[in-house]
């Protein structure tokens, strides 16, 4: 299991699916589910026969396309195509078996996914091996948010990626807990508590710790705070020019400083995320409040079962962020490009979207799904019927665009595996705890 440290949705700890069904959002895809080179042809195993193209798709986990009955759709609408799907259950398994597939120029399928934590090594290494995505019929530019879209495209203009699925964060939190406190319950009050400052989400903790429940601290994790403020920045572990900057970079620094103090002050029940004793944690009341994607609801509401029901509820957070999302590339050493983007940018069009987002989860990257019926107005009946659709569009309408860098997912690994999780669980000093880190990140780069 690893930590929320990496930027994916779909994480070792996501092994449970759910669905939303008359307003109740699920959980996402999992890396754990159990698809490690499944080829499967989405109807029943049908396959190509004579005067039809068979198109297919290379995923990891469960990714939700075929679960959610897309392919099936498709090919009904387009009854000369038939799509394959091919899955390795792993993206840390499947992503250098692509990077290989990619340099050889063969065992590629048409469609392939690309995770966040690697498109812009992709978006940098490989574009010149992808379709220009953003040229195909039936693409706008326009269709999506604006920061998804950045994240697949060259410093020349060809976005090789189209997004699936985003991950806007709010924080989802215990009325409960918060009442017997002395904290607001109201959603948009306990939004008010921390509005716009991170600084405010840890005087809200102090308050809560000084009347909280014996056995119940204001936050699961400092590493999960951490990460939560650096999803909130522009500028991260990168700048611009592609320079690893981590370590002078205020924004990363600060985001270190304010979780420490959450260690610090006592206001983390000190789990490490994806972990059992996290998944526990859930169930026992070991926290109050946790950063919280579309995708962590599902999770949440089978980690915290019955007895949490009406117990959770989800509020803005202090400044947006992003957590998860994948994107669909096109190899151009494919035979079937052109079928291959017309599927791509129908599988990423707002309709489908805002299916995808209906039975599995999977927060619509495309801002013109968001007036749809289907993600407007979806409520979530484990969470209170928190307004889900719109809490988590106005997040994703705030992400800034962020600058990605290829080793993006070491380098947060590091700070919170290595350098938080002492400081959290150890007691360690919030210098030592970086200076191991960077020590470590450093050795992992060969700086």
């Amino acid at each position: 299991m690893r930590t929320r440290t990496r930027p994916s949705r779909r994480l070792a700890a996501l092994a449970v699916v759910a669905t939303l069904a008359a307003g109740a959002l699920a959980g996402c895809a999992s890396d754990d589910d159990p698809a490690d080179g499944a080829d499967s042809a989405s109807s029943g195993g049908a396959v190509g026969g004579k005067g039809r193209t068979t198109l297919t798709v290379g995923v990891f986990g469960a990714f939700g396309l075929q679960e959610a009955g897309l392919y099936d759709q498709y090919m009904k609408q387009n009854p000369d195509v038939v799509i394959k799907q091919t899955s390795i259950e792993r993206n840390e398994n499947y992503y250098p078996q692509l990077l290989t597939h990619l340099g050889s120029g063969s065992g590629l399928a048409d469609i392939q996914a690309v995770e966040v934590a690697n498109i812009a090594e992709v978006t940098a290494t490989q574009s010149g091996k992808l379709v220009d995505l953003g040229k195909a019929p039936g693409v706008r530019k326009d269709s999506f948010v604006p920061w998804k879209w950045a994240q697949s495209t060259t410093g020349e203009g060809r976005t090789i990626g189209l997004g699936t699925d985003i991950g806007p964060e709010a924080i989802c939190y215990r009325k409960d807990l918060f009442a017997r406190a002395g904290l607001p319950t109201d959603r948009a009050e306990v939004g008010k508590l921390w509005a716009g400052d991170w600084a405010k989400y840890l005087a809200a903790g102090k308050t809560f710790q000084a009347k909280a429940p014996k056995g119940t601290a204001f936050v699961d994790s400092a590493s999960g705070v951490m990460a939560a403020i650096t999803g909130s920045s522009a500028e991260r572990f990168y700048d611009q020019d592609g320079k690893v900057v981590y370590k002078t970079n205020p924004a990363v620094k600060g985001a270190w400083d304010e979780a420490a103090a959450f260690a610090k002050e006592g206001l983390t029940a000190k789990l490490q995320q994806f972990t059992p004793s996290w998944d526990q944690g859930f169930a026992n009341s070991a926290f109050a409040t946790v950063s919280c994607p579309p995708w962590m609801l599902g999770y949440i509401q089978d980690k915290a079962g019955a007895a949490g029901k009406d117990k959770w509820d989800v509020a803005a957070a202090p400044k947006p962020g992003n957590w998860g999302g994948a994107f669909l590339t096109v190899p151009e050493a494919g035979k079937n490009k052109e079928a291959a983007a017309k599927l791509a940018a129908w599988l990423t069009a707002p309709e489908q979207q805002a299916v995808l987002f209906e039975k599995r989860g999977s927060f619509p990257s495309s801002q013109a799904a968001y007036a749809l019926p289907a993600v407007s107005g979806a409520q979530h009946p484990y969470f209170g019927n928190a307004p889900i659709g719109q809490i988590f569009t106005r997040a994703a309408q705030g992400v800034p665009v962020q600058i990605l860098g290829p080793k993006d997912g070491l380098i947060a690994q590091n700070l919170a595996d290595v350098g938080m999780l002492q400081v959290d669980q150890k007691g360690t000093s919030s210098k030592d705890g970086w200076n191991a880190a960077v020590k470590a990140i450093d050795n992992a780069l060969d700086q």
